[in-house]
């Protein structure tokens, strides 16, 4: 009986230091961790990103539609981690805010941005009295905003430049580009052909010039014109969109737009949640379902 129960004491103490030796060594990774994490999340039809800056600052553009959020998420934060600074709502409409009212329910947090444009539908009500009762800042995303997250990460908004109150969704919709280093992400959520000309309006070349394009409304026909692509000229296209949708997403006309200027193009469909990684100067990808 001795023998057994020193045994059982071996054990449980070798475990113990296993456990505590596995919970520092993800406390070391995070406190070190360097660099730009970009993740498209795989959560069917609709837009849900997660950037998160080289000092841990998490910022949530879209989080999709009703309870398909919190799975792919939990995936890839700590289960530690329970705060999101700030949730940017790039437009109204349910395949980009619905997954919100999960966040909030099981998140904190700090602040909320939109563009402006309206929805009279029960799920943006929910979502706005959700962001009132818990008394979040509620900012108006507007052209020249530009939020420093950390670390060398900014992200500057683009459109909207006026108010659009009474726009259709997705002409509305916040336009924005990530930069850290070397590396630049155009984020257009749902953004027309309209709105892309606004912005080819006020905008150089140079100024939208991105290494990666998160391509509009889920690859639709009408977003992603062949001008605005090539002042974007990014390397990578990156679609958020639902396994046989019913919508057709990607259209053929915006897919042989982007494979005619040679951008390599990465869909969540196919590949699952795409997670883009930089240190500044050069990108990784992994793909993870």
């Amino acid at each position: 009986m001795p023998g057994r129960r020193n045994q059982y004491f071996l054990f449980i103490s070798v475990l113990i230091i296993l456990v505590i030796d596995i919970f520092l060594v993800r406390l070391d990774l995070r406190n070190f961790k360097k660099g730009l994490t970009f993740t498209m999340l795989d959560i069917g039809q609709g837009d849900a990103l997660l950037i998160e800056s080289p000092t841990g600052t998490q910022i949530m553009f879209d989080a999709g539609p009703e309870r398909k959020v919190l799975g792919p998420l939990a995936r890839v934060m700590s289960p530690f981690d329970k705060t999101i600074d700030a949730i940017v709502i790039t437009n109204p409409d349910a395949d980009h805010i619905g997954g919100f009212l999960d966040v909030l329910k099981n998140y904190k947090v700090n602040y909320a941005f939109e563009p402006g444009t309206l929805n009279d539908s029960k799920i943006f009500q929910s979502l706005k009295a959700e962001v009132r009762n818990k008394k979040i800042p509620d900012i108006l995303a507007e052209k020249g905003m530009r939020l420093d997250i950390g670390g060398g990460a900014v992200i500057n908004i683009l459109f909207p430049d006026r108010d659009v109150r009474t726009w259709a969704t997705n002409d509305g919709s916040v336009v924005a580009k990530l930069s850290y280093g070397g590396t630049s992400i155009m984020l257009t959520g749902d953004a027309t052909m309209e709105t892309e000309k606004i912005v080819l309006s006020e905008y150089s070349k140079e100024a939208l010039a991105s290494d990666i394009l998160k391509v509009a409304h889920h690859g639709s026909h009408t977003s992603t014109s062949e001008d605005f692509v090539k002042s974007v000229s990014p390397a990578y296209a990156l679609i958020s969109d639902g396994r046989n949708n019913k919508y057709g997403h990607p259209h053929k006309e915006t897919l042989n737009t982007l494979t005619s200027l040679g951008i390599k193009i990465f869909r969540t469909d196919l590949l699952g949640t795409i997670i883009m990684r930089s240190d500044g100067k050069h990108e990784t990808f992994s793909f993870h379902r």
